[in-house]
């Protein structure tokens, strides 16, 4: 397992990142290894492949184009997202198939 803590320049802890599972998943009640007959249990197999995104805003910035470098060295492609609509309205009742409260919690 690997941790990493990444710092800006006055030496701040700005991020923090860890290969296991996410916080209250028990890695003992999950399997993870590098090989097992059932692939669910490798999770390895998982990565970004495709990166979509809505706002190309900050495209000239040095933290964008450091982000495009290392997409295009790990092969990941990425494009802007085209909306064939400008406005989208959700209805949650529509989908809410769960028989789950409607009230917020």
């Amino acid at each position: 397992m690997v941790g990493a803590c990444i710092v800006n320049p006055e030496n701040k802890i700005v991020g923090i990142g860890y290969n296991g599972m996410p916080n209250g998943c028990d890695d003992d009640l999950l399997p993870w290894a590098r090989s097992a007959s059932n692939k669910l249990d490798t999770k390895y197999l998982y990565g970004i492949k495709d990166v979509i995104y809505m706002s190309d805003k900050y495209h000239d910035t040095p933290e964008m184009a450091a982000s495009r470098r290392l997409f295009d060295l790990a092969g990941i492609e990425y494009k802007q997202f085209a909306p064939k609509c400008r406005k989208i309205v959700i209805d949650f009742d529509s989908i809410n198939h769960s028989g789950m409260n409607q009230e917020t919690k």
